[in-house]
């Protein structure tokens, strides 16, 4: 079974929830999601670093990541993920190529 973890802007939040439900139901992987706040209350310097800091563990955990790149937009924190999961040596993953190859 494949492990990968969503990434992708918040304001995409909705639309990542149901893409990591159809790649479990569909693909059968399991996806490692962000931690998604429905208040989208205010957080502090230190619960933001937190939360990156959680967020690259699950890259590590991870074969891939599955980039949601809606309307190609990736932010700047996307791209730092990236990044990281390239230098470790991990599958990237663009919800593009598969919606556009039918495969999401």
């Amino acid at each position: 079974m494949k492990t990968v973890t969503i990434c992708g802007s918040m304001r995409y939040a909705g639309e990542m929830k149901q893409i990591a439900f159809d790649l479990e139901t569909r693909h059968g992987w399991n996806v490692l999601q962000c931690v998604y706040d429905p208040q989208k209350g205010a957080i502090t310097d230190l619960q933001r670093q937190s939360l990156a800091d959680a967020h690259f563990q699950k890259i590590e955990l991870s074969d891939a990541i599955y980039v949601v790149d809606i309307d190609h937009y990736i932010g700047e924190s996307v791209k730092k993920e990236i990044a990281y999961a390239q230098e470790n040596g991990k599958e990237i993953l663009f919800h593009s190529h598969f919606t556009a190859t039918g495969k999401g």
